[in-house]
């Protein structure tokens, strides 16, 4: 893979840990040990869980329900201005992004090492590449594993994830959720548009096409040994199978490459999806292939 694929350049980001004035929830602070808090359908939160699961490390697990908007309480919003998961707390500090998570629990527990000292700088920039594709991500997962064409805030949600929390991060208006906030207010006025589908579906197109070169020259996605780049990728590649795309024609090396790691519990454990949430998604891809309309077909890619 390219360092900056697509020509983009990549800042490497600073790390997230939340200042005390950003904390609402202010209980968090006397939390003991490892917290996590997370989703089992959230993306990040399934990265971070394999991540954790390779490194042997326990943690006390706290389940915020996506589907019921329980990010936007303020309880949540208290510990996340952000209003996203996963977030991470350690003896009182919370810390939230996923990358940034995993790059600090990287120096606590450093066996078994998956981001080498002498490719950290490569793995930072490919990592802020993957983020990058977070909301294209989301996209894809809305229209073809969720069924959803708008946005599942209501307008009452909306209000109360813009007002809720601190608003700030390391004690500065927060961007981010500025982010969050136009992509959703964009999917409540336009909905996800076939165009919509098609620019982010080339996009990990061009990624796959990288990847897939490279693994005719190694085992793993940037060289002989496996790390985080891989434990990002392999959610991804799952989500997307879910959502149809077509691995196997377009990318047979990395559809490979993904069967051997699914093979590992520390991996599928990471991303199990419940049996009840399963049947929608199936009953979702027999609706849009009689309706001719699977991601495959929308992107171009039959």
């Amino acid at each position: 893979m390219k360092a900056a694929p697509c020509g983009i350049a990549t800042p490497v980001r600073l790390m997230v840990k939340l200042a005390d004035g950003d904390i609402q929830t202010r209980e968090a602070l006397d939390y003991k040990g490892l917290h996590l808090f997370h989703y089992s359908m959230s993306s990040c939160s399934q990265k971070l869980r394999a991540y954790l699961n390779l490194k042997g490390v326990a943690w006390d697990s706290h389940i915020v329900d996506l589907s019921k908007q329980e990010q936007n309480d303020p309880w949540f919003l208290g510990i996340n201005p952000r209003g996203l998961v996963p977030v991470l707390i350690d003896d009182g500090a919370v810390h939230i992004e996923s990358n940034d998570i995993i790059a600090y629990l990287e120096r606590k527990f450093p066996e078994p090492v998956l981001i080498p000292a002498d490719r950290a700088a490569e793995i930072s920039t490919l990592l802020r590449f993957e983020d990058d594709l977070h909301l294209d991500l989301r996209t894809l997962s809305f229209r073809f594993v969720h069924g959803r064409t708008g946005s599942p805030k209501s307008a009452t949600v909306m209000q109360q994830y813009r007002s809720g929390g601190a608003g700030t991060v390391l004690g500065r208006t927060d961007p981010e959720k500025q982010r969050e906030l136009d992509f959703y207010d964009r999917l409540a006025r336009d909905g996800i548009s076939d165009a919509a589908v098609r620019d982010a579906a080339a996009k990990f197109r061009a990624a796959f096409d990288d990847f897939e070169q490279g693994l005719a020259g190694h085992q793993y996605l940037i060289g002989p040994a496996l790390t985080i780049v891989d434990v990002a990728w392999y959610v991804y590649v799952k989500r997307l199978t879910l959502a149809g795309y077509p691995f196997q024609r377009l990318h047979p090396r990395i559809e490979a490459w993904f069967n051997t790691l699914d093979e590992r519990p520390e991996f599928h454990k990471a991303v199990e999806t419940p049996k009840p949430l399963m049947e929608k998604i199936a009953a979702t891809c027999r609706t849009q292939a009689e309706t001719g309309a699977t991601l495959a077909q929308v992107a171009g890619y039959l």
